[in-house]
């Protein structure tokens, strides 16, 4: 059951113009589920992701990379996304790889361009051969379903072990000009910054220049996929791609212009929505955690702490129990490896609770008062480390019974 995360409306999913989705039951891993997705762009589109840093990158990671390089040397539009649940082709070697290449071939065909001019994706179980004819049996039907309006089925097909469909759309004026954005996200567990087994997706149909989107999807990745935390594992597949179709009348060609500011702030509020999404539906998860780590020197320290505090199972599972054993988060600020870090000058607090005063427990803090903030279903850590004025945010969640059992059943 996911924390406080409605499900969203198809309807107020608003189509981006330049791209249409598609999606098919191809049985990769399970009959009669949407399991096949196309993203089919227009010749306009241009396209930037930023993906894992896991050295066990997986074959379809590997081809996307190779394919937006060559985008950028040869300038051929990247025509089309295609993204398979249910298998990971992660660990799958040299005939891994063919599979990601055959996949895209496979497209190109059906869509007349080249295989170079489309990029696969996969999330799903590490270590077992991508059924390749299945997915190429299912693009026919995928083509078919080719729509503008088709956000909440695509949210259905990249789903793994998500309870619910993933997405959302906005509006903004920029220099007058309505320019629309949606996206979808997927991610419950393997997550981690730098990101992790998650897939995010948004479009907007501004024309944005490709340096300046590749520009931007990495700056909105730290402020949004890199900011979250389930588990503290980083998988094989995580990608974030950024789509601009170009089909407003809204052109942004420099990272310094006004244009870019807005549009980047706009992408930057929905990537964040789409990343916390996840940690909302986290595997098991009941609890929704901001962990806000404020007068840091640094925001690389801030995010060291609060990454520690986010990954500790001691952490998260005395979250979960609603129990205020709060000394876990100081030991967690300890050991988070801020080595000249004065913990007499730290202050940590729970909501507007004052927990921890100049390195120890406040004198007026009430065990009462804790556990009256611990069995919110959202709660928010604010650490202040009373040595500078960088600051940091990561949200997480705890750690529940159901988490382990969805781990331990998972290839079930």
């Amino acid at each position: 059951m996911a924390v406080n995360l409605p499900l969203p409306v198809a309807a107020d999913l608003k189509p981006v113009a330049g791209i249409e989705l598609g999606h098919a039951e191809a049985g990769v891993r399970k009959a009669n589920r949407k399991d096949l997705l196309i993203m089919k762009l227009a010749p306009t589109a241009t396209v930037a992701g930023v993906f894992t840093t896991n050295r066990f990158c997986a074959a379809p990671v590997q081809v996307c990379k190779a394919h937006l390089e060559g985008l950028r040397m040869a300038g051929a539009p990247i025509r089309a996304l295609v993204i398979n649940t249910g298998n990971a082709n992660a660990g799958t070697g040299e005939a891994g790889l063919a599979n990601a290449n055959a996949t895209c071939v496979a497209l190109a065909d059906l869509l007349a361009c080249e295989p170079s001019q489309i990029l696969p994706f996969s999330t799903g179980v590490i270590l077992e051969p991508l059924p390749v004819d299945r997915i190429k049996a299912g693009l026919p039907q995928a083509i078919a379903n080719l729509k503008t309006d088709n956000w909440y089925n695509a949210a259905e097909s990249i789903m793994t072990t998500d309870t619910q469909p993933k997405a959302a759309s906005r509006t903004v004026v920029i220099n007058g000009v309505t320019v629309t954005l949606t996206g979808i996200s997927k991610g419950a567990g393997m997550i981690k910054p730098n990101m992790a087994t998650m897939l995010g997706f948004v479009a907007t149909d501004a024309k944005v220049a490709q340096p300046v989107l590749e520009h931007m999807v990495k700056a909105v990745a730290d402020k949004s996929f890199n900011c979250i935390t389930i588990d503290g594992d980083t998988s094989t597949n995580d990608s974030f791609m950024l789509i601009a179709t170009g089909a407003a009348p809204l052109e942004v060609g420099n990272i310094d212009s006004p244009e870019y500011a807005a549009l980047f702030a706009a992408v930057a509020a929905l990537s964040q929505e789409l990343a916390q999404m996840i940690v909302r539906d986290g595997e098991g998860a009941t609890k929704f955690i901001t962990i806000a780590v404020e007068d840091g020197t640094s925001v690389e320290e801030c995010r060291k702490i609060a990454y520690a505090i986010g990954h500790s199972p001691l952490v998260k599972t005395a979250f979960y129990a609603s129990d205020p054993n709060l000394g876990r988060i100081l030991a967690a600020i300890g050991y988070a490896g801020v080595n000249d870090l004065d913990v007499n000058k730290l202050n940590l607090y729970l909501d507007d609770v004052w927990v921890a005063r100049n390195g120890g427990r406040n004198p007026d803090y009430k065990e009462e008062d804790g556990q009256r903030v611990m069995k919110q279903s959202e709660i928010t850590i604010r650490v202040k480390l009373g040595r500078g004025t960088a600051a940091a945010t990561v949200w997480t969640c705890d750690f529940s019974h159901e988490y382990v059992s969805i781990n331990a059943d998972y290839r079930s």
